[in-house]
């Protein structure tokens, strides 16, 4: 009876051992790419004129499609308002209001997922 009881707690404490062994796990790759945005604003008069400056390929051709690491597109806000889609290197605004203003740009992947990169800039109308 002994020998059984032992041979009992020796087969559970290896199964207990076993379990706690590390095993190899399929990870998949996080997208490690961050691009830079760098925004420069210009007011002339009632206009702003925003140059954006990114190691991002910015494709035009791939916008709405699948996605593809370190290329996309630029979310665009102005006074926090409805987000515009900009696929170049520049967006003009007109004829803004006097008074205060902010923009906000982010960077986007062709299927519009963030790269969680984004500038605010403020700027006034006079």
């Amino acid at each position: 009876m002994k020998t059984f009881r032992g041979i009992s707690m020796l087969a559970a404490a290896a199964l207990l051992i076993s379990g706690c062994g590390s095993s190899k796990k399929s990870v998949t790759p996080v997208n490690s790419y961050i691009p830079t945005l760098e925004v420069n604003a210009t007011v002339n008069g009632d206009n702003l004129n925003l140059a954006f400056t990114t190691d991002m390929i910015v494709s035009k051709e791939h916008y709405d499609h699948e996605k593809k690491q370190g290329e996309g597109h630029f979310h665009v806000a102005l006074d926090q308002g409805e987000k515009i889609t900009v696929t170049a290197k520049q967006q003009m605004f007109e004829h803004l209001s006097k008074g205060t203003h902010i923009v906000k740009v982010s960077l986007h992947n062709n299927d519009h997922t963030p790269y969680d990169v984004s500038k605010t800039v403020n700027f006034e109308i006079k």
